[in-house]
């Protein structure tokens, strides 16, 4: 996981991605802001521009990005990126208003409209959250509901799984292949 914006949102949201065991790193381009006394979770703290750190990676299908930055100058070039890396999740904090304005600066630079559906904007499933932490738990919940395929949707009355992992294989009996 790595969080872009080092704001008060991104140290909830640290702190559950090492509850989901994932290694997390925490990358703005403010070293005021990006600093181990903020983000005492982190494996990893980068002061850079998110883009630069963003190219200077090798990520696969297992990683989640989370822009949390809330500004255009490190947005759309972070976003032209990302959105084009095999990654399993890309998601973007702000408003409604925010996102139409931020879709359109993306066409601009040139990315499709298949690339932008992979933008989960605004960020996070619908749990009506106010505090980082509430912020925090409603994106985890999107990118685990995106990891096993679920719906978001409540379970109660629903007719759908609940465990949504592919069948694992059974060999003789007790035994998990």
């Amino acid at each position: 996981m790595i969080v872009f914006g080092a704001i008060d949102f991104a140290s909830a949201l640290v702190r559950v991605g090492k509850f989901l065991n994932y290694h997390v790193t925490v990358c703005d381009a403010r070293p005021v802001f990006a600093t181990r006394t903020r983000f005492p979770d982190a494996d990893e703290i980068v002061v850079d521009w998110p883009h630069r750190y963003l190219d200077s990676q090798e990520l696969d299908s297992r990683a989640v990005l989370c822009v949390l930055t809330h500004d255009a100058k490190f947005d759309i070039p972070l976003l032209e990126r990302a959105l084009r890396l095999p990654v399993a999740y890309v998601g973007a904090m702000g408003s409604r208003r925010t996102h139409l304005d931020r879709q359109q600066r993306l066409r601009d630079v040139g990315l499709t409209e298949l690339e932008l559906n992979r933008l989960r904007s605004p960020i996070g499933l619908d749990l009506g959250a106010r505090t980082p932490e509430e912020t925090a738990l409603s994106i985890a919940a999107e990118i685990v509901a995106n990891r096993r395929g679920g719906t978001g949707a409540p379970l109660t009355g629903a007719h759908t799984p609940i465990h949504h992992d592919a069948p694992r294989s059974v060999g003789r009996i007790g035994e998990v292949a």
